[in-house]
């Protein structure tokens, strides 16, 4: 969850984003090749990916599949009947000088998100995001630039096309996002999205997940758009967040200097911290879209989509609602749960083994989080299995064991020992015939202590019961032990 708050009062931007999700497919839209990321250039190719003549395109059925699911899963309207276009410009990293995507008919529209703020005052808030549509789509290659990151600066460029043909669905919003924390959250849910429906790793760092953002500003009450710039190269939430704060800013001072704002595609220099000019933008006539010849109308039945419907699983807003609702977890709690799929059904996990649902959720968001962030490891590689968790929690709940006790025993836990190992011979010591022989033992053994404590320094009770808790090996009930201890110096 994130604060939300304009720039300027007198302007609001008014923010879109396109956003790119590369498919987990094991082969590319329309050949075989491998989809696999970190190959040796060039060697992910094959004839159809760089265009060669005389061969066709076959469409993945899995890409479909992927992209009707993110469809539902945005609560878009699914097309019984779509096609595939061709989007027509020259460049390097394009080997058939177009790219196979849709134009007019895509495969579903009219969708919504929910995302989750903070307002001004500190309170949660929702807001729907709306969609405008989803395509498939086929990726371009890559150039790496020598010498620069861009192509200006660079002594000579090298091509990779190991990306040419790899599988994405373009996910275009509505203007409905009015600063850069909304769209930093927009982009963070919708990549939770795609993780939770397994059709994609989200990954931003190997362009799995790649977002342009459209923005303008516009005085508050007007109704007219104002001119829109597009922003691509962030390759962060936190930068997205960053390049739409500089370009709101640098908009604002050029319509109050009496400058023209451009229609352009700028590009976010992370080093500079800022936009700067990349080309005048292009419109939709400069591809001149037409019908892939090649490729087959798509068409998706009622039985197919009901089908995909049903394979759909419980998506994290789901989630943190039921959380809170039912198990009356915090929204701190509900964020880190339900952040990544594999956490949520690992606590889900613990609980349905028997734990009280706060007492889980505690121990994964703390103590178990610090241990993975600590080691570098996901959750799916934790020796601690939920059952041994929920045993653990349900000992401590029983009074069996101390909360510290466990903590110190945690260690082991975490690498793999069950509870009844790891806790035999350390069960809490709650019985106090057990407990008064040692605690008389304590006080007859610190008589100056003793002394200190009659004489007015109650203070020195804390160190009789952490004498009888060391004597005890940390066992003894520290509730018992100190109503014991109180009892006997004021005797």
């Amino acid at each position: 969850m994130t604060s939300t708050a304009p720039v300027k009062t007198e302007y609001e931007a008014v923010i879109g984003l396109e956003t790119h999700c590369q498919l987990s497919t094991n082969t590319k839209i329309f050949s075989t090749s491998s989809t696999a990321f970190g190959g040796d250039p060039n060697t992910n190719i094959d004839p159809v990916c760089m265009g060669l003549p005389g061969v066709l395109p076959v469409l993945n059925e899995k890409v479909l599949e992927y992209a009707v699911k993110a469809g539902l899963a945005l609560n878009c309207q699914i097309a019984k009947y779509s096609k595939f276009d061709r989007k027509q410009y020259f460049y390097p990293d394009l080997p058939k000088n177009y790219q196979i995507s849709q134009y007019d008919l895509p495969i579903a529209e009219h969708g919504w998100l929910e995302i989750e703020l903070v307002d001004a005052d500190g309170n949660p808030m929702r807001k729907k995001i709306g969609i405008t549509r989803l395509h498939m789509e086929e990726d371009a290659g890559k150039l790496v630039h020598a010498g620069s990151d861009r192509l200006s600066g660079s002594t000579y460029s090298l091509v990779d096309y190991n990306r040419a043909g790899v599988p994405l669905v373009e996910i275009v919003s509505e203007p409905d996002m009015r600063s850069g924390e909304e769209a930093a959250a927009y982009a963070e849910e919708l990549r939770r999205i795609m993780r939770y429906l397994g059709v994609s790793d989200g990954n931003m760092q190997e362009g799995s997940l790649r977002c342009d953002v459209n923005i303008s500003v516009r005085p508050v009450g007007q109704a007219k758009f104002g001119t829109k710039v597009e922003i691509k190269n962030m390759n962060s939430f936190n930068a997205i967040q960053r390049a739409i704060e500089y370009e709101i800013e640098r908009q604002i001072a050029a319509i109050e200097a009496g400058d023209r704002i451009v229609q352009e595609t700028r590009l976010w220099e992370e080093g500079s911290q800022r936009t700067i000019s990349m080309r005048v933008k292009e419109g939709s006539s400069d591809y001149r879209y037409f019908p892939e010849p090649d490729l087959a109308p798509i068409e998706v039945s009622e039985e197919q989509l009901q089908e995909w419907r049903s394979q759909l699983p419980e998506l994290p807003a789901q989630k943190r609602h039921r959380y809170e609702s039912e198990l009356e977890l915090s929204a701190y709690d509900t964020r880190v749960l339900t952040e990544d799929r594999s956490v949520s059904e690992y606590f889900e996990a613990t609980i349905a083994a028997g734990a009280n649902a706060k007492q889980a959720a505690n121990w994964i968001t703390q103590d178990i989080a610090a241990y993975l962030n600590k080691q570098k490891l996901s959750i799916t590689d934790l020796a601690l299995t939920p059952i041994n968790l929920a045993k653990t929690i349900t000992l401590i709940e029983k009074g069996t064991i101390s909360n510290k006790q466990a903590k110190d025993k945690l260690p082991d836990l975490l690498n793999g020992r069950s509870p009844d190992e790891v806790f035999k011979g350390e069960e809490k010591i709650s019985d106090a015939t057990i407990l008064e022989p040692i605690v008389d033992q304590v006080i007859a053994a610190n008589p100056k202590e003793l002394e200190k404590y009659k004489s007015g320094k109650t203070s020195l009770k804390g160190f009789f019961v952490g004498q009888v808790l060391k004597q005890t090996g940390g066992r003894a009930d520290p509730k018992l032990t100190n109503e014991l201890v109180e009892t006997k110096l004021n005797g």
